[in-house]
């Protein structure tokens, strides 16, 4: 069955739209540069953890619709959705996006869809255009290419990606439109037209706009700390202003778009994004305030029973409920407590892993019975009926207890 679609990168996002798509029988080609993961994907199986994925990719490949490979093959549309991470001083780097361009640029014909859902800085579209062009000139008014960022939330991805809204910004009017007729086949929600600049903009928004509310309600718990006043109290109260809606402190911000994106934009705007700016430095910060936080208390316990403290440590994942560990907050702290660590005993805690390469994972509740200092650190559903005695120290970071 030759390939209607083509996927460059079959990650936390490229996996599930490529399985989505499938579904929709139109015939898919994932590329991934893993064998592993090929191998994994072609036997039906998933290497990600993502609710609802398994069932729909086992059907895709017993179907037919998505095989996988580690080259790119020929196809109509073309998909790019690899990462796009930092270099130097949080400075985004595209190279994966070239790369993936480049792998492609031989398969391309007349009439050919490219769409880029990577998380980019602005322009990028338009840069993968003039690569495309200077190798293939004589495809510059027949190709079509778009910019179309994910908007998904992990753990409800296979849903959101049927229903939810999408932008799509051409690098023209008819690629605008070529693209809007490829996701109309399997997205319900309503696709917005725009440029491939504005799109670009659109996802890096999106997220930034989240990080500087979280970056206000993260400010808000430092203050309320000093001022001995309980901030979830406060911002219930608060929030019963009809116009006012802040969100929830925790020990940071992680994940992949939120704590990510924002950085494409300062490392492009340095003078003009102040505010974004600054609230990578709070919530950044947040994460630094927590591990002294706990420290902090291993030392007040140590004064006043003369031992060292038993201290559980709970939580790895970026946010409640998932196993992703990506840019988790969480992580960062239990990596910092632990740098400083000497004979007091640790219990890394995180129920949606069994195990990790660098921490010793411990049951929740084992963990939460045996310590003597117990640091919330993600608001994981196990966490909010754990029955702790008085004589434990709590340190709450992010409600679980509010």
């Amino acid at each position: 069955m030759k390939p209607a679609v083509t996927t460059i990168g079959l990650g936390y996002i490229g996996l599930p739209t490529s399985a989505l798509i499938a579904q929709n029988q139109i015939p898919v080609w994932g590329v991934d540069i893993n064998p592993k993961v090929v191998e994994t994907l072609n036997q039906g199986k998933i290497h990600i953890v993502e609710p609802s994925l398994q069932e729909v990719l086992e059907q895709a490949v017993h179907s037919g619709y998505f095989k996988a490979g580690t080259q790119a093959q020929a196809a109509d549309t073309y998909l790019v959705v690899v990462p796009t991470p930092f270099k130097g001083n949080h400075e985004p780097d595209i190279s994966y996006v070239e790369a993936a361009t480049r792998s492609i640029i031989p398969l391309l014909k007349p009439g050919d869809l490219y769409i880029i859902e990577s998380t980019s800085p602005v322009g990028t579209t338009e840069k993968m255009q003039q690569l495309i062009i200077a190798e293939r000139p004589e495809l510059a008014q027949s190709l079509h290419i778009a910019y179309c960022p994910e908007r998904v939330l992990p753990g409800n991805v296979m849903h959101e990606l049927v229903h939810n809204d999408r932008v799509i910004g051409g690098v023209d009017e008819a690629s605008t439109q070529k693209a809007m007729a490829f996701y109309r086949q399997f997205v319900k929600g309503d696709l917005h037209a725009t440029n491939a600049r504005t799109a670009e903009m659109c996802k890096l928004t999106e997220n930034a706009s989240r990080d500087v509310q979280i970056a206000f309600a993260n400010e808000l718990s430092l203050i309320c700390d000093k001022a001995d006043i309980n901030v979830w109290e406060l911002i219930q109260l608060a929030n019963k202003h009809p116009r006012v809606n802040i969100l929830q402190p925790g020990c940071g911000v992680g994940g992949h778009c939120i704590a990510v994106d924002p950085y494409f934009i300062t490392s492009e705007f340095p003078m003009e994004s102040q505010i974004i700016g600054k609230a990578r430095e709070i919530n950044n910060y947040k994460s630094f305030w927590c591990a002294q936080q706990i420290k902090q208390a291993k030392h007040d316990f140590q004064l006043k029973h003369g031992r060292q403290p038993a201290i559980a440590l709970m939580g790895l994942a970026f946010k409640p409920n998932i196993d992703d560990l990506r840019e988790s907050p969480a992580k960062y702290i239990v990596q910092k407590v632990l740098q400083e660590a000497q004979d007091e005993t640790y219990f890394i805690v995180e129920p949606n892993i069994k195990d990790h390469q660098v921490f010793k994972i411990t049951d929740y509740q084992t963990a939460a019975q045996q310590a003597d200092i117990v640091a919330l650190l993600v608001a994981h559903q196990e966490f909010k009926n754990l029955n702790l005695n008085p004589q434990q120290v709590v340190l709450d970071f992010c409600g679980v207890r509010e």
